[in-house]
């Protein structure tokens, strides 16, 4: 079960995933971790990991369902600060949608990421074959069918991901 709080104080609680929906992130992660391990740019989070976010009107603490911190940002933090919920935004997120999941809820939780400077954020709607890419400079697209591969962009240089792994 997950625990994240909201921009506006409230406390929300998440149902686990179901075991698909767990397999879908755990193909969205190792991705991103293989891509990382030879770009070695950054450091990969799981959906277990909470951020502490400066968003107004109050700070939150979100947990993506998979993200990526740039190396240079993570080590400017102090020990202390990475042992706890990092008080940074991740320059990119996945959000998956699970069974328990709305579209325009986690489209508001990714509107949350955006607002503190997340370069790019993917919402995946895996059952419909739906994907909404989000950009730091307010473009959007939306890509429908899974027979594609999606691009890191100049957030992660080389890295793409084949939306066929979510089927």
């Amino acid at each position: 079960m997950g625990i994240e709080r909201n921009r506006y104080g409230q406390i929300l609680i998440n149902m686990p995933t179901g075991s698909k929906t767990g397999i879908k992130n755990a193909e969205i992660i190792t991705e991103l971790n293989l891509w990382n391990r030879q770009a070695k740019l950054g450091y990969v989070f799981d959906s277990s990991t909470g951020f502490a976010l400066p968003t107004q009107p109050e700070s939150s603490v979100r947990s993506p369902g998979a993200a990526w911190v740039q190396k240079n940002r993570w080590d400017g933090l102090t020990k202390e600060q990475q042992a706890k919920f990092a008080p940074l935004c991740p320059d990119f997120v996945v959000e998956l949608l699970s069974e328990n999941d709305y579209w325009e809820e986690i489209a508001e939780k990714i509107q949350e990421y955006m607002a503190c400077a997340c370069q790019l954020a993917w919402q995946i709607d895996a059952d419909n074959q739906r994907l909404m890419m989000y950009r730091v400079n307010g473009a959007q697209t939306e890509i429908n069918g899974s027979n594609q591969k999606i691009s890191g962009e100049e957030t992660l240089p080389g890295f793409e991901f084949d939306l066929h792994l979510l089927l």
